[in-house]
């Protein structure tokens, strides 16, 4: 049996990460699970064999104490979902691996570069690839530049980050202004051009530059995108599962100009501008997007894949597009589970409520 640790193991995104592996193996003979969480309260909600309180990634005792961890359990793999939390453990990954912990992610010089929004935009935009254009803010007149040359058409958000973080979709010049001198954020901000609310994403395993599987989603809509200022919030209410060749040698352009040599998991948010063609915005790097339990649900097992990879235990065939079943919705929200419905299945009501208006009418 393989003891494996997943951090964060009370968020959402690592949820969907250990009721895969509870897919792969229900009788609980393959896997036993760990968890940690920096959050009191969110721990509770792990669903792992033994959870512990930990200190947060940016806390000095959290690679001492994760390290004594892995050592006190006998850990044979571990994976991280929160951004900050992979950085630091692929920052750290020479001592983790000397416990026999194994790893599979990306070079830290990937991570670092790929966490950075404005590093990669240059990345792509320098490999001819279609980015809507971007201003770096360093000070006020920055932000004047960037009004002048985006006018009330403006998106601006922080460099490093999730779930849409210090992002303002379309603000006056005296909001922007106001939020980044109280976020502090000069320096570690862009401003974009706005592009439309039409997203797709692109979720990947890589070994050692070889291109192991991969899936296509569209999302319908940001679960909560009402309570934010932008609309985004990092967290799908309606994904959809697609399969889409330009989009995926697109993905693979986009990751090939990062890294030549891949490794890992690399997750790709396009959104579309206004003539309908994806721009890469980011790429999720070293973990898996917060619905990935969809993908396993839907036909592939991307962290049973990753595991086997980790161990040399992967038999699966590598250059796989989109094996998962077409047209399926996942429609998610606070406090209930996940509804996995056919896109058939959907319309079939919306018919049947417009048939009910017109005999009504």
């Amino acid at each position: 049996m393989k003891t494996i640790l997943a951090t964060a193991s009370g968020g959402p995104s690592t949820l969907s990460f250990t009721r895969s592996l509870r897919d792969a193996d229900p009788r609980q003979e393959k896997y036993r699970l760990i968890g940690t969480d920096s959050d009191p309260y969110n721990l509770h909600r792990s669903e792992v064999d033994t959870v512990y309180l930990c200190p947060k990634a940016s806390d000095s005792a959290y690679i001492p104490f994760l390290l004594h961890l892995l050592k006190e359990e006998q850990v044979n793999f571990l994976h991280s979902q929160p951004e900050i939390e992979a950085y630091t453990i692929g920052k750290h990954r020479d001592v983790i691996l000397q416990t026999g912990c194994r790893l599979f992610m990306p070079i830290q010089q990937t991570i670092e570069l790929l966490r950075d929004k404005w590093a990669s935009y240059r990345i792509w935009r320098e490999a001819g690839i279609k980015v809507p254009e971007t201003l770096f803010l360093t000070t006020p007149d920055d932000l004047k530049a960037a009004f002048a040359r985006f006018g009330k058409d403006i998106w601006i958000r922080e460099t490093v980050g999730a779930a849409g973080k210090g992002s303002l979709s379309r603000p006056s010049y005296e909001t922007a202004l106001t939020h980044l001198n109280q976020s502090n954020a000069w320096g570690h901000a862009v401003a974009a051009e706005h592009l439309s609310r039409n997203t797709v994403t692109w979720q990947s395993i890589w070994h050692d530059g070889r291109l192991v599987v991969a899936q296509g989603r569209r999302r319908h809509n940001w679960a909560f995108g009402s309570r934010a200022q932008s609309g985004v919030t990092g967290l799908t209410g309606v994904g959809e599962t697609i399969a889409d060749s330009a989009l995926d040698a697109l993905a693979v352009q986009c990751i090939l100009a990062a890294d030549s040599r891949p490794n890992g998991i690399f997750s790709v948010d396009f959104t579309e501008d206004l003539k309908g063609v994806p721009n890469p915005t980011e790429i999720n790097v070293a973990k898996f997007f917060t619905t990935h339990h969809f993908v396993t649900r839907t036909g592939c097992n991307m962290p049973e894949i990753l595991v086997n990879l980790a161990f040399d235990e992967y038999q699966g065939s590598y250059n796989i597009f989109n094996p998962c079943k077409r047209d399926m919705f996942w429609i998610r929200g606070i406090d209930i589970c996940p509804v996995l419905v056919s896109k058939a299945e959907f319309e079939e009501k919306i018919g049947r409520y417009h048939s009910m208006l017109t005999a009504i009418s």
